[in-house]
Protein backbone atom coordinates (compact mmCIF):
# COMPACT_ATOMS: atom_id res chain seq x y z
CA UNK A 1 0.00 0.00 0.00
CA UNK A 2 1.38 3.41 -1.20
CA UNK A 3 0.05 6.44 0.85
CA UNK A 4 0.53 9.98 0.25
CA UNK A 5 -0.78 12.85 2.81
CA UNK A 6 -1.75 16.14 1.93
CA UNK A 7 -4.06 19.40 2.99
CA UNK A 8 -1.63 20.55 5.46
CA UNK A 9 -0.52 24.28 5.74
CA UNK A 10 -0.48 27.18 7.04
CA UNK A 11 -3.45 28.16 9.58
CA UNK A 12 -4.22 30.99 12.32
CA UNK A 13 -5.55 29.76 15.83
CA UNK A 14 -9.04 28.78 15.63
CA UNK A 15 -9.06 27.94 11.88
CA UNK A 16 -9.23 24.63 10.61
CA UNK A 17 -7.84 22.05 8.01
CA UNK A 18 -8.94 18.66 6.03
CA UNK A 19 -5.80 16.55 5.62
CA UNK A 20 -6.33 13.53 2.62
CA UNK A 21 -4.43 10.29 2.50
CA UNK A 22 -4.75 9.23 -0.97
CA UNK A 23 -4.27 5.17 -1.14
CA UNK A 24 -2.54 3.35 -3.80
CA UNK A 25 -1.28 0.08 -5.01
CA UNK A 26 -4.32 -2.33 -2.89
CA UNK A 27 -7.43 -1.37 -1.84
CA UNK A 28 -7.20 -0.12 1.89
CA UNK A 29 -10.82 -1.34 2.29
CA UNK A 30 -9.55 -3.84 4.58
CA UNK A 31 -7.10 -2.01 6.55
CA UNK A 32 -7.44 0.34 9.75
CA UNK A 33 -6.53 3.97 8.31
CA UNK A 34 -4.85 6.28 11.00
CA UNK A 35 -3.38 9.42 11.49
CA UNK A 36 -0.26 10.13 13.28
CA UNK A 37 1.66 13.37 14.04
CA UNK A 38 5.38 14.20 15.22
CA UNK A 39 5.60 17.68 16.67
CA UNK A 40 9.57 19.06 17.02
CA UNK A 41 11.33 17.10 19.70
CA UNK A 42 8.54 14.79 20.46
CA UNK A 43 7.75 11.66 19.84
CA UNK A 44 5.43 10.36 17.27
CA UNK A 45 2.23 10.28 18.45
CA UNK A 46 -1.51 8.81 17.68
CA UNK A 47 -4.29 11.39 16.37
CA UNK A 48 -7.42 9.19 15.24
CA UNK A 49 -8.12 5.63 13.49
CA UNK A 50 -10.79 4.62 11.38
CA UNK A 51 -11.79 0.73 11.13
CA UNK A 52 -11.90 -0.91 7.77
CA UNK A 53 -15.92 -0.36 8.06
CA UNK A 54 -15.81 2.83 8.65
CA UNK A 55 -17.58 2.87 11.46
CA UNK A 56 -15.55 2.60 14.21
CA UNK A 57 -13.56 5.38 14.96
CA UNK A 58 -11.10 5.86 17.72
CA UNK A 59 -9.26 9.55 18.89
CA UNK A 60 -6.70 10.55 21.51
CA UNK A 61 -8.40 11.62 24.08
CA UNK A 62 -7.46 15.47 24.14
CA UNK A 63 -8.52 16.20 20.43
CA UNK A 64 -11.76 14.17 19.67
CA UNK A 65 -13.35 16.72 19.90
CA UNK A 66 -11.78 19.19 17.78
CA UNK A 67 -10.33 16.27 15.12
CA UNK A 68 -12.87 13.96 12.88
CA UNK A 69 -11.35 10.84 10.94
CA UNK A 70 -13.56 9.70 7.91
CA UNK A 71 -13.19 7.55 5.05
CA UNK A 72 -14.08 6.69 1.57
CA UNK A 73 -13.10 3.61 0.87
CA UNK A 74 -14.71 3.87 -3.10
CA UNK A 75 -12.01 6.82 -3.58
CA UNK A 76 -9.21 4.84 -1.80
CA UNK A 77 -9.06 8.14 0.68
CA UNK A 78 -8.98 8.94 4.31
CA UNK A 79 -9.48 12.38 5.47
CA UNK A 80 -8.70 14.29 8.84
CA UNK A 81 -10.55 17.47 9.39
CA UNK A 82 -9.48 19.05 12.11
CA UNK A 83 -11.22 22.27 13.97
CA UNK A 84 -10.41 25.11 15.85
CA UNK A 85 -6.64 24.32 15.32
CA UNK A 86 -4.04 25.54 17.84
CA UNK A 87 -0.63 26.45 18.01
CA UNK A 88 0.19 23.50 20.04
CA UNK A 89 -1.61 21.31 17.00
CA UNK A 90 1.80 22.43 14.88
CA UNK A 91 3.03 18.72 13.90
CA UNK A 92 3.69 17.00 10.71
CA UNK A 93 1.19 14.64 9.97
CA UNK A 94 1.49 11.27 9.22
CA UNK A 95 -1.55 8.59 7.55
CA UNK A 96 -0.80 4.75 8.29
CA UNK A 97 -1.96 1.82 7.38
CA UNK A 98 -2.60 -1.24 9.92
CA UNK A 99 -4.48 -4.87 9.93
CA UNK A 100 -5.07 -3.79 13.75
CA UNK A 101 -7.06 -1.40 14.95
CA UNK A 102 -5.08 0.01 17.30
CA UNK A 103 -3.01 2.82 18.49
CA UNK A 104 0.43 1.47 18.57
CA UNK A 105 2.64 3.26 15.98
CA UNK A 106 4.32 0.07 15.76
CA UNK A 107 1.60 -1.59 14.53
CA UNK A 108 1.20 0.07 11.56
CA UNK A 109 3.16 -1.01 8.34
CA UNK A 110 2.53 1.47 5.77
CA UNK A 111 3.13 4.78 6.41
CA UNK A 112 2.63 7.98 4.00
CA UNK A 113 5.12 10.71 3.30
CA UNK A 114 4.31 13.40 5.88
CA UNK A 115 1.98 16.84 5.26
CA UNK A 116 3.23 20.25 7.21
CA UNK A 117 0.91 21.88 9.83
CA UNK A 118 1.41 24.82 11.28
CA UNK A 119 -0.38 27.16 13.47
CA UNK A 120 0.37 30.49 13.80
CA UNK A 121 -0.62 33.87 13.97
Amino acid sequence: VQLQASGGGLVQPGGSLRLSCAASGRTVSAYVMAWFRQAPGKEREFVAGIHWTGTIRNYADSLKARFTISRNNAENTVYLQMNNLRPEDTAVYYCAASRRFTRIKGDYGYWGQETQVTVSS
